[in-house]
């Protein structure tokens, strides 16, 4: 399809929200493994869902909050294969963490703390503005062209 060509399909943006979402959460899921998990006794949903857990205060909350900055960087990754346009970047990002909010308050209650709102903020902006970085390089690259004739094989045709 090409860039130019409107069509609003919300089935398509409903499949890229539940894949990007998915793929967020599988994402934080492998970083707070990595990071969290070898710090603590038993993994579980609150270091996903409860604004406790996102503290500078000690070594696991550092750890916590490392994991929801990478899943933002992968996240933009993420924004360039699914995506792939940068106006769409920032709307899909704050998706993602309008969800991510909604979660949160189902599982944990209202975030009260400010460093959760620092960390998700600035994830947000990381997500959409370097999603909209590498969808800008993608789309500002050349359209390459191959030559399958001879520039004389194009001239006689060109006068059939």
């Amino acid at each position: 399809m090409f860039y130019g060509a409107v069509v609003w399909d919300p089935w398509l943006i409903v499949a890229q929200i539940v894949c990007l979402q998915c793929l967020y959460y599988l994402t934080l899921g492998v970083f707070l493994a990595i990071l969290v998990g070898t710090r603590v006794s038993r993994m579980s949903l609150v270091y996903f869902f409860d604004y406790s857990t996102l503290t500078g205060a000690t070594i696991t909350g550092w750890c916590v909050i490392t994991a929801f900055g990478l899943s933002a960087l992968a996240g933009a990754v993420f924004l360039l294969y699914l995506v792939e346009r940068a106006k769409k970047c920032l709307d899909f990002s704050a998706t993602l963490y309008v969800i991510h909010l909604f979660i949160c308050i189902i599982y944990g209650g209202w975030p009260s703390s400010i460093t959760w709102w620092v960390v998700n903020g600035t994830c947000l902006a990381m997500m959409a503005l370097l999603g909209e970085y590498l969808c800008i390089i993608r789309e500002r690259r050349e359209i390459p062209i191959t030559r399958y004739r001879s520039m004389d094989s194009c001239w006689v045709n060109m006068f059939d």
